[in-house]
């Protein structure tokens, strides 16, 4: 089943794409104020039309999303994320485009069933739409582990997942996730699939614990998202907020390394598929 009506939860542009659109429009706006030629707005029509119909027609054109996974959005879309919330030690700013929503959702069902996982591990689970998208996909003796350092989005999760029957697999550890990740490698734990979606300042260190401790199976994959944050990466440095720096130097370091190899997807803000090949 597709979907009949595209739902626009993030209230901002957070992708390329998104920012692409957004400044295509204020150049639509500024040609016809400044009534340049017939060809010259054509062209500018085409363009916006060819960058904003792609997002809709993707969302209209993929499996819909769970009841469950509907009520998860909704209920995100419906708290005031403007508050801040603290880890204990530090406080952090939550954002409503933090959801990584129903098309990133369902890439990454389909990768649990492509892969036939059963082990999974996300570390930062947010509000917990991806967690459940995966927990979805997993055979009933499946098991996911995600790790959440807010008490608060963990527990506003863990009721979400209640009400979905596949609820059931999903372990939550709320922790610094390098803290969680070195309690899983001290039990000798490891994953066929895991998604990083945390601290961008920690993405380099989530990347080689997971190697360095042994944390991956054989055959493992290990998904990332927001490698193309929202363009930094690839554009000049001085337009790069902190994180935007981080995932340059994230991008470069697993590119770098010699155990694996990696593709970068322009799927909503950039998601890494990354293979370890040393050992196999």
């Amino acid at each position: 089943m597709i979907n009949n009506e595209v739902k626009q939860y993030p209230a901002r542009p957070v992708t390329p794409l998104g920012i692409l659109v957004e400044q295509l429009e204020d150049i639509v706006k500024i040609s016809k104020e400044e009534k340049v030629s017939v060809s010259l707005q054509a062209a500018i029509d085409k363009a916006y039309h060819l960058a904003a119909g792609i997002d809709p027609y993707l969302d209209n054109h993929t499996t819909s999303e769970s009841k469950a996974l509907e009520s998860l959005a909704d209920k995100t879309a419906k708290i005031d994320w403007s508050k801040l919330f603290s880890d204990g030690e530090t406080v952090r700013q939550l954002e409503q485009e933090m959801l990584s929503g129903h098309i990133e959702g369902q890439t990454l069902k389909m990768f649990l069933y492509m892969t036939k996982a059963k082990n999974v591990l996300e570390i930062g689970m947010f509000t917990g739409y991806s967690v459940l998208a995966m927990a979805e996909a997993l055979p009933e003796d499946g098991r996911l582990i995600a790790c959440e350092v807010d008490s608060y989005v963990a527990e506003f999760a863990q009721a979400c997942f209640q009400e979905s029957p596949h609820g059931n697999k999903i372990v939550v550890e709320v922790a610094p996730a390098l803290e969680t990740l070195e309690k899983l490698a001290a039990k000798g734990e490891s994953f066929d699939f895991v998604f990083i979606d945390a601290d961008k300042k920690e993405y380099v260190d989530y990347f080689q614990t997971l190697l360095d401790k042994n944390l991956l199976n054989p055959d493992a994959f290990i998904c990332v998202d927001n490698t193309l944050l929202q363009g930094q990466p690839y554009l000049s440095s001085e337009h790069r907020s902190t994180n935007g720096e981080a995932i340059a130097e994230f991008n470069r370091v697993v590119a770098e390394d010699p155990r694996v190899e990696q593709v970068i997807l322009p799927l909503r803000d950039g998601l890494t598929i990354i293979r370890r090949i040393d050992g196999n």
